[in-house]
């Protein structure tokens, strides 16, 4: 998995995984310590997955979705910064199960 292994080196900031579903490349950069992949098919989940869950790689459907939905969730993802405040203790919360 090498963007994934790149973005949890500090290599890249974020990360963007395409297949068919979109499922099973998610499963994977998720199995890559640091790596908080979201699977997003519409832009209120990739606007959340940023600013509630600090997703550094968004994963995407091919068969799922058309070009032009696509576009919209990158562009949001893209934009889209981590909030912080209360949702921190969630991310606090996943980075503690990769310790175990």
């Amino acid at each position: 998995m090498p963007l994934a292994n790149e973005v949890a080196a500090g290599n890249f900031d974020r990360g963007i995984l395409i297949c068919g579903t979109g499922i099973g490349i998610g499963i994977a950069a998720n199995k890559v310590k640091g790596i908080r992949a979201a699977l997003c098919h519409d832009t209120f989940s990739a606007h959340a997955s940023r600013e509630h869950n600090d997703a550094n790689i968004l994963t995407m459907g091919e068969r799922v979705i058309g070009k032009g939905l696509a576009m919209d969730i990158v562009d949001i993802w893209l934009q889209t910064e981590f909030t912080a405040g209360r949702h921190q203790n969630r991310v606090d919360k996943i980075s503690e199960i990769e310790k175990a």
